[in-house]
């Protein structure tokens, strides 16, 4: 599985991608919101930290709109994922922008249906959001199983980029299925690293040691 950090702060991205964990990022209109810095600008900056895709969404909601603000995004750097909604003027756009080479990522998916219509699209990745389904009382996990599954009957390329994941639990749930890729908060990336017997065991190593007086190096 492939781990991309859901996230405009430059800071975040930089010392998280020392990890060598991180191998993409997704922004939308609100992370850019939260960053409080001009769009071009950050999403040059967070470019040349990964090598991987880097999201930058569409606020356009009209074809001729889209296709305008995606040649600009796409003169930032060569790493430039286009972002559109799963609309009839989105998925227009993703055919448009894949057919010129461009990577795309469709975003608000709510069912295995709109996944099967991006794909169909030529839609590099698929964004079903687990999160917000799960706010409205229903099974967001289910919904990357039913792509998962539609995906594979079809060897459809489009990689399910599992959204709006809240938790580890979310984490091992999408893994667990087969989604291709997971973006996270910086927090969730963080508590993946967590459990409350490794650090009790470190306690005890460390303290074993202090008592042997030794030191290494």
């Amino acid at each position: 599985m492939k781990f991309f950090v859901d996230t405009a702060d430059v800071n975040e991205i930089r010392e998280l991608g020392a990890t060598g964990l991180v191998d993409g990022v997704t922004t939308n209109p609100s992370l850019i919101m939260k960053a409080g810095r001009d769009i071009k600008e950050v999403t040059a900056e967070i470019c040349g930290l990964v090598d991987g895709p880097v999201s930058a969404e569409v606020t356009a909601t009209d074809y001729d709109g889209m296709m305008r603000e995606a040649a600009v995004l796409s003169e930032i750097a060569d790493n430039i994922c286009i972002k559109v909604p799963l609309t009839f003027d989105g998925l227009k756009a993703c055919r448009a922008l894949t057919d010129g080479g461009r990577a795309v990522n469709v975003t608000l998916c709510f069912s295995a249906n709109q996944a099967l219509l991006a794909a169909k699209a030529g839609a590099t990745f698929i964004s079903p959001f687990v999160g917000r389904l799960d706010d409205i009382g229903l099974e967001g996990m289910e919904l990357i199983s039913e792509i998962r599954t539609i995906y594979d009957n079809y060897g459809f390329a489009t990689e399910i980029l599992a959204a709006s994941l809240r938790t580890v639990g979310h984490v091992k749930q999408a893994a667990l299925i087969g989604a291709d890729v997971a973006t996270v908060p910086p927090a969730v990336l963080r508590a993946l690293f967590k459990h409350p017997l490794t650090d009790k065991g470190l306690d005890a190593f460390l303290a074993d040691w202090a008592k042997t007086g030794q030191s290494i190096g």
